[in-house]
């Protein structure tokens, strides 16, 4: 009854689709046919489904609303793939937030933001006022381009579409490529976000682990030859969460497994502006052939400024314009206008200096700290904001973040990331948003709570 109500939640069976056949749930369920029949006699009572005779079982007209969290699995229904978020964004303005990932405001360049709006205030009514072009600002794309080109990405300024924000790219490329049922592969662990917006797009995810220099090649041509992904989504230079690099090696084998088995790459690249120096880019590798290549400025500019782009094949573009077009209409112009003047003045440049060298201490610092109370981080990343972390003696990071909770520091437990759900010892810690020493004193109570729990 339970699979039958999330597949009606999830909307995998509509109003009006026939159920599965009695045999062939009971066989797919390893279950009698009896216990079938009872289920779906006791959902008939519910009103969920309906019988007509000589034909089967088909699902009620009238559903419930599509709830996000019942198309999961619910092997921890209080923390998954919605419950950091939830927990970060509501949190009050003075409560610490070492789960979230962000940076504080007083780390993102303010004043550049400042006189930006000062400069777009002064600047004539289309600016302030007028729908943008759905491609986005050719200004702004031309820079884009340009710095992915340092990155070794090759495309023109017409190959890259403005967006509303990282979230929104992905979003608009799974309306295009993906319809209900098909299969998406993730990282294990991979930012839970993706399987968030996964689900409202009622995929099928499944996950292969990641390495310190990648997803595991072998793993990854196992799940490909007996899942057929349409889709894979992952980050190259700055993984989230375990701060993990790619290597060319590896980057090189994932693209001859992608063209051998006709798979479409999403590289999230959010956190680029974060290294020192580039790590591969399997857009650049792929000339984006099979990757679709995108990228936000929330994480170093402002959360406030919402603009993301695409860039991608030319005739992806197109279809990616026409969605956006009919979901959006036209572009973020005043947004797009605020980013190219803060990304074009040779103060963000500087910030992102002083910024890099301001993570590097964080990470050395905070991960000294975590290892005083016998967390170990599972890598020591080159760059970025997270340390995944194991917590010592087994301990489940659900008990601890919960506990933490209540002292009003939010956590980001392990299997939050995790769709096989393996990582129920790790965190996540943003080193950012860790520096203050309650966080450090929260932990040691919240360890010791855990420790009575068990």
């Amino acid at each position: 009854m339970a699979t039958i109500r999330q597949r009606i939640a999830g909307r995998s069976l509509t109003p009006g689709a026939k159920l599965p056949s009695v045999r062939g749930l009971a066989a797919t369920l390893k279950v009698s046919t009896s216990t079938v029949v009872d289920a779906y006699e006791r959902l008939v009572a519910e009103g969920a489904i309906h019988s007509r005779p000589g034909s089967g079982f088909y699902v009620a007209s009238e559903t419930t609303p599509l709830s996000l969290i019942d198309v999961g699995q619910r092997l921890d229904r209080a923390i998954d793939p919605f419950w950091i978020s939830r927990q970060s964004l509501d949190a009050a303005h003075d409560d610490l937030k070492p789960g979230c990932g962000w940076l504080p405001s007083s780390w993102l360049p303010v004043d550049g933001l400042r006189k930006a709006l000062r400069t777009i205030a002064r600047a004539g009514e289309p600016a302030l006022a007028d729908y943008g072009s759905p491609l986005g600002l050719p200004l702004l794309r031309q820079l884009i381009a340009r710095r992915m080109a340092d990155r070794g990405i090759e495309a023109t300024p017409d190959q890259v579409m403005l967006t509303e924000s990282g979230t929104q790219a992905i979003d608009l490329i799974c309306r295009m490529l993906l319809e209900p049922g098909d299969t998406v592969l993730v990282d294990d662990p991979c930012y839970f976000n993706f399987q968030a917006l996964l689900r409202a797009h009622r995929a099928r995810m499944v996950s292969v682990p990641f390495t310190p220099t990648g997803p595991d090649i072998e793993l990854l041509r196992k799940a490909l030859a007996e899942h057929r992904p349409r889709l894979y989504i992952t980050n190259s230079g700055i993984h989230n969460p375990t701060g993990a690099t790619l290597s060319p090696v590896v980057a090189h084998r994932v693209l001859k497994l992608a063209d051998e088995f006709g798979l479409t790459i999403i590289e999230d690249d959010i956190f680029a502006d974060f290294e020192q120096s580039p790590a591969p880019r399997l857009g650049a590798f792929d000339g984006l052939d099979r990757v679709i290549h995108i990228g936000s400025f929330s994480k170093t500019l402002s959360a406030s400024v919402r603009c993301g782009f695409i860039a991608a094949r030319s005739d992806w573009i197109e279809g990616l314009t026409d969605l956006k077009i009919a979901t959006s209409f036209g572009g973020g112009r005043l947004a797009a206008e605020l980013v190219f003047a803060v990304l074009s003045d040779g103060g963000y440049r500087k910030h992102l200096e002083a910024l890099r060298l301001r993570l590097s201490a964080a990470r050395r610092d905070v991960g000294a700290k975590l290892k005083v109370l016998g967390i170990e981080p599972w890598l020591e990343p080159q760059a970025g904001l997270f340390l995944w972390c194991r917590l010592p003696g087994g301990l489940d990071a659900a008990d601890v973040a919960r506990a933490a909770l209540a002292r009003n520091v939010v956590l980001a437990p392990g299997n939050a990331f995790s769709l096989a759900q393996s990582a129920s010892s790790f965190l996540r810690f943003n080193v950012s948003q860790t520096t203050d020493e309650r966080v450090f004193d929260v932990l040691q109570e919240a360890l010791k709570d855990a420790k009575g729990q068990n």
